[in-house]
């Protein structure tokens, strides 16, 4: 089935090279050029990932990302050129799954998007639809979570890729670089902050639970660790 993309992007040469481009790999496209327009534009084209530029006219792309998740459970995969913590920080706040840095080398955004994209799309080679540990009940096929009482937890596509790992290893710590191939595709430096702050993200989604978010816990020099109960 062929995926679709919606561009959000008000450079007009470049999101229509970027089209071009994604088309090229059997993408279907649409653009969207403007920050205001962009939330019924993802309501209209339900598309499988959102392209999105950091810098618009009308609503700035933090502020799209965070309404977004209200309500898109796809992939959000951010162009950005500020390379620096605190953007990377407020990005993966606000609930982006993924990043790239302008200007964007084609290869690298096709990498990143197909590796979103083939993650979204696993199944569990599990017989059963699902699992349970530490009162999470995971839904690996339909990439959903629920708690024992019922509570559906509403994860990004690299928050519940990361839990699901925890979850299949429960009582055993993970190390950041496996947390970062799950989420990301690839491995992770001394100066990534981006797992630490997806397991930031679970925390305080877990923390508004009847689970509390003390059941992720760090083991020092190894990982993190979903408790086993």
């Amino acid at each position: 089935m062929t995926k679709s993309i919606l561009i959000v992007e008000d450079d007009t040469e470049m999101a229509d090279l970027t089209s071009m481009l994604l088309e090229s790999e059997g993408y279907q496209c649409a653009i969207c050029s403007d920050g205001d327009k962009a939330i019924d534009a993802v309501k209209n084209h339900n598309p499988n990932l959102v392209l999105l530029d950091l810098m618009l006219p009308g609503k700035s792309g933090l502020e799209i990302c965070k309404e977004l998740r209200a309500f898109y459970t796809g992939a959000i995969l951010v162009l950005t050129g500020k390379d620096n913590d605190i953007s990377e920080v407020a990005l993966l706040k606000a609930g982006a799954d993924d990043y790239v840095l302008k200007p964007m080398k084609p290869h690298v955004l096709i990498a990143r998007i197909e590796s979103i994209l083939r993650r979204m799309s696993q199944t569990s080679p599990s017989p059963t639809d699902h699992f349970s540990v530490s009162g999470l009940n995971i839904y690996p096929n339909k990439r959903t979570v629920k708690l024992d009482t019922g509570e559906l937890l509403n994860l990004t596509t690299a928050e519940f890729d990361i839990l699901l790992l925890l979850a299949q290893n429960a009582g055993s710590a993970v190390s950041r670089d496996e947390c970062s191939k799950a989420s990301r595709g690839i491995e992770s430096d001394a100066y990534d902050r981006a797992i630490d702050m997806r397991i930031s993200g679970l925390r305080k989604k877990l923390s508004n639970t009847s689970l509390g978010d003390s059941i992720i816990v760090t083991v020092r020099n190894k990982g993190y660790m979903l408790s086993k109960t």
